[in-house]
């Protein structure tokens, strides 16, 4: 049944071309036989369309083309291109300049998790919907502070096509709408049963996976009852930095010939003279650590010199997690009758992902428990630093971390047409979506691993130190701490931590449309309403014993909070004259949570030129926001333990940013302790969005279009970055940056620091005070050729280019030019992809390239100088190329080989800028490691057309 008005797409040039753009991809692998249909027949099954909703607007549209850009990516795109999973997919776009935290990321709060950043605003900006209904969010949090989507269990196989849609969108999706929109939309249709699977794995070793789908649709007798549903199971193995030459070792190419340092693996060291070396057997007791690696090495100018450590530590963590997933997919319709229809959609996940955050981060050292102990022999104080090994640990897969989650969306509701003389259709719905995380790790017991070595290395405690009286008295036996341990031993101070945490929403949603409300001189005007209500919901609970000082070196974020919302979303659709048409948008929030309100008003206005049939020029201009997450108002006082640079105590013994690997490492390896907390007074975010643009499409084959992007961004969150405040405050204290600045107040009243100068605890804090403009253009391309007996050429092609980018953390702050000041940012200014596509008979091959514009080298990013600083500098641009081959065997049989990155190009061209002793010398929020990869693939749609 059809439910909703029949109307027909304008067969103008523009229209057809953009609607080939939409529709057509999928000719390119169907086999000879239809090639050969009267080319007629495809203009007029495009010309008979149904009005189509598509992302940007609620009103059905009889244009594919409107004020808004859409880019379209259908799955014959997602095949063809070679991406394994939807964050290939969207990472992939022109629009994803942002670097983001990845797989590669050791010791991020979201290493499980991934995502993408449009333009390169915060990943936190994108709504992201699953046919049109908003995601879950993931329960951690993106930087251990913002709440985002996790867009890696969205099972790619049911994906029909993804929809972006970039800039402001608040008024229309309310919250979260910022840098732009994603909508996933799932198969709704399939015809005969579908079954694949690929396989496939990485040129340079690792990384071996394997995926199955399955989907069909069953219909009742009557048709009355439709369902259609879908499974897709996954597996894939990890990617270790020892299976790539670039993190196999330490940095082999140091910056101005800097050596290649090794990690300091046991160590003995001293605040006054620097390093001891006390093991009588020269490190031979521990050269088996680290397979066989662990040898005597040396540090000029450190004490003594001399230490046990491996040059391969840096291999011992994964680039690219292992993980077990499946995805469960059912959309059901009942026509209740030829006015109403009733629907179910549901969307199960669930994934185990497992990771390894590396050796420098699995240890233990006398300075958390005690700071500092004192030798009465050696007359001198002292801290003890022991990496442990795949040997203590019986492998070091046995200590991966592990994140197991399961989530699920489901919505019922019904739409159809009021009565048979209406022109409203409606769509009610109830909604909820949930989202469960375990987050499992091997952890170290602080007593249990604290007593481990007092009792086998240093001994019972003999006093307290001569001189100041706070330092415990140890003689320890210094053989017995260059010692491998036995697995039994290891494992007798460790205990697994379990971490859970969970979002939900609830939302029920009632949406009243007319395509035909009244009759102007460009045609029929269109208006939609929709009401909403729901509930959200985050809740964070870490292991009690990371909260409570049971665990080594390591506390956690908590927090937990519920809140009610409410919106109305109006949108009118005024084609007034025949070449010109104005839309306009307006959508008001309510979020009430702790008994305190927070509203806001968006709206947008927006307007389509088409002076003849194959020009279009449009714009917009409108308002958009992010109001508090649950995370930003509800984050619990949370204490936690890391690692950072003490800039200002290396800058006063001489050393700059780029030389904090000669630095003591009891500055250049800081341990420190810090706290967060949420802020249950914060405002919305607010912005103010335009763009205009131009469509032109000569012929039903070829059109181009280019857009113009503006944000000015208010009111923004900010919790700071810990490194970025260590280094602010290096460049406060030496006169770098003007000390009476708000960067500088904030950097040195947030790092308290003893009598002695060391820094004693570190808090970072949110607050709305930041601000950022931007301004960007796209273009995007498309082109399809009938060869005759040569076949079908398809082209393609987006590009984007960032103009400006501007960020001011304080008010008092100069404006940064994120663009061309790399201390601020890595990001590209551009970034482009384009595809060719050949097809002829049975035979379907496709060419994709993905263009990364030139960024900043590692040196670049030390100091505010930015380019300026010794050694800085701009690396070449970056280009990655797929290549698939599809076979049609029969009409049901598909059978494809498919190269990823077919050059196997490395991000390798800046090894020369970083230190000698990096175990990652490339930027991994801006490339990837993993290199060349092969998948097959096999497709089975049996029961075709029956």
């Amino acid at each position: 049944m059809t439910v909703h008005q029949r109307r027909f797409i304008h067969r103008s040039p523009l229209t057809l071309a953009l609607a080939a753009a939409l529709f057509l991809p999928a000719a390119h692998v169907h086999a000879q036989s239809a090639q050969d249909q009267d080319s007629t027949s495809g203009d007029q099954a495009t010309k008979d369309l149904d009005k189509v909703t598509v992302t940007g607007s609620l009103i059905p549209q009889t244009t594919v083309e409107t004020f808004t850009p859409v880019t379209i990516i259908s799955a014959e795109d997602i095949q063809a291109r070679g991406f394994n999973n939807v964050a290939e997919v969207l990472q992939g776009s022109s629009f994803s300049t942002g670097g983001v935290q990845n797989n590669q990321s050791s010791a991020s709060f979201t290493q499980g998790a991934e995502t993408l950043s449009l333009f390169g605003l915060s990943a936190s900006y994108v709504k992201y919907l699953i046919d049109g209904r908003p995601m879950a969010n993931y329960p951690a949090l993106y930087n251990g502070s913002d709440v985002f989507n996790n867009i890696s269990g969205i099972p790619v196989e049911l994906v029909e096509r993804i929809e972006i849609l970039p800039g402001g969108q608040s008024s229309l999706y309310g919250s979260d709408a910022i840098a732009g929109v994603v909508n996933i939309i799932l198969k709704k249709n399939i015809d005969g049963a579908i079954l694949s699977a690929r396989l496939g794995g990485y040129d340079e070793g690792g990384g071996r996976s394997g995926r199955v789908s399955f989907a069909d649709s069953v219909s009742a007798a009557d048709n009355k009852l439709n369902i259609v549903f879908g499974i897709q199971a996954e597996k894939s193995d990890p990617v270790w930095g020892y299976q790539r030459d670039l993190t196999r070792q330490f940095n082999t190419n140091g910056y101005n010939g800097a050596p290649q340092l090794a990690s300091r693996d046991w160590l003995v060291y001293s605040p006054f003279t620097s390093y001891k070396f006390l093991d009588p057997a020269n490190c031979t007791n521990v050269s088996s650590g680290f397979d066989g690696s662990v040898d005597l090495q040396t540090r000029p100018g450190f004490g003594d010199e001399n230490y046990c450590g491996s040059m391969t530590t840096p291999g011992y963590r994964t680039l690219k997690n292992s993980k077990d997933g499946v995805q469960l997919y059912t959309h059901a319709t009942w026509d209740f009758n030829d006015l109403a229809q009733g629907y179910a959609d549901v969307l199960l996940s669930h994934e185990k992902v497992k990771y390894h955050i590396g050796s420098g981060y699995t240890w233990w050292g006398t300075s958390v428990k005690w700071g500092y102990f004192y030798d009465p022999e050696l007359h001198d104080f002292l801290n003890l630093q022991r990496a442990f090994t795949p040997e203590d640990m019986g492998g070091w897969e046995n200590s991966m971390q592990e994140n197991k989650s399961t989530s699920y969306a489901i919505t019922l509701g019904v739409n159809g047409t009021l009565s048979e003389d209406s022109n409203w259709d409606y769509d009610i719905s109830l909604s909820r979506t949930h989202y469960k995380l375990d987050e499992i790790d091997l952890a170290r017991l602080a007593d249990p691993i604290n007593d481990y070595f007092q009792e086998h290395v240093l001994g019972d405690q003999l006093g307290w130190d001569p001189y100041y009286g706070a330092y415990p008295i140890f003689q320890p036996d210094y053989a017995e701490f260059y010692k491998l341990l036995s697995p039994a031993d290891f494992y007798s101070f460790m205990g697994k931590t379990v971490s859970k945490s969970t979002t939900f929403d609830n939302m029920i949603r009632a949406q009243f449309t007319n395509g035909s409300l009244f009759s102007l001189p460009g045609g029929d005007a269109g208006a939609a309403i929709a009401v909403e209500a729901g509930t959200q919901g985050w809740s964070y609970v870490p292991d009690p014993r990371l909260l409570n000082g049971e665990i080594w070196g390591t506390t956690a974020v908590s927090g937990g909070g519920k809140r009610s919302r409410y919106a109305l979303t109006g949108e009118l659709r005024l084609p007034v004259l025949d070449p010109l048409t104005i839309t306009a948008s307006a959508r008001y929030d309510g979020f009430r949570a702790a008994g305190r309100e927070i509203s806001k008003p968006t709206y947008a206005m927006g307007l389509e030129y088409r002076p003849i049939e194959s020009l279009l020029f449009r714009g917009k201009y409108g308002t958009a926001f992010k109001a508090p997450t649950l995370a930003d108002q509800f984050q619990g006082i949370s204490g936690f333990y890391n690692t950072t640079t003490d800039y200002y105590n290396c800058a006063l013994l001489g050393f700059d940013p780029g030389e904090v690997d000669l630095c003591p490492a009891r500055f250049s390896d800081l341990q420190y302790f810090g706290q967060q907390s949420g802020n249950p007074d914060l405002k919305p975010i607010n912005a103010k969005v335009w763009s205009y643009g131009v469509v032109w499409a000569p012929t039903a084959k070829f059109s181009v279009s280019a857009d113009y992007h503006h944000w000015d961004i208010r009111d923004e969150v900010r919790l700071q970055s810990v490194d970025q405040l260590m280094r602010d405050e290096a460049a406060c204290r030496t006169g770098g940056l003007d000390i009476n600045s708000g960067t500088c107040q904030a950097a040195i009243s947030q790092i308290t620091r003893g009598a002695a100068g060391t820094v004693q605890s570190i808090q970072v804090k949110k607050i709305n005070i930041a601000k950022q403009t931007l301004d960007a253009v796209t273009v995007d391309m498309n082109y399809r050729q009938e060869l005759g007996a040569f076949g079908t050429l398809g082209m393609s092609g987006s590009w984007t280019r960032n103009l400006e980018h501007l960020l001011q953390d304080y008010p008092t702050d100069p404006v940064v030019d994120a663009l061309n000041d790399p201390y601020w940012s890595t990001d590209p200014k551009y970034k482009a992809n384009a595809s060719l596509s050949w097809n002829k008979a049975r035979w379907t091959t496709t060419l994709y390239a993905n263009y990364i514009g030139p960024t900043p080298n590692y040196r670049a990013t030390l100091d505010p100088d930015g380019y300026a600083f010794a050694g800085a500098g701009r690396l070449g641009s970056y280009t990655t190329a797929n290549a698939s081959v599809n076979f049609d065997v029969t009409e049901d049989l598909k059978l494809s080989f498919l190269v990823n990155n077919l050059a196997n190009r490395m991000p390798d061209m800046d090894v020369r800028s970083y230190p000698g002793n990096s175990g990652e010398p490339y930027n991994s929020s801006n490339f990837n490691l993993l290199g060349r990869a092969y998948y097959v693939e096999a497709k089975w749609n049996f029961g075709k057309g029956k």
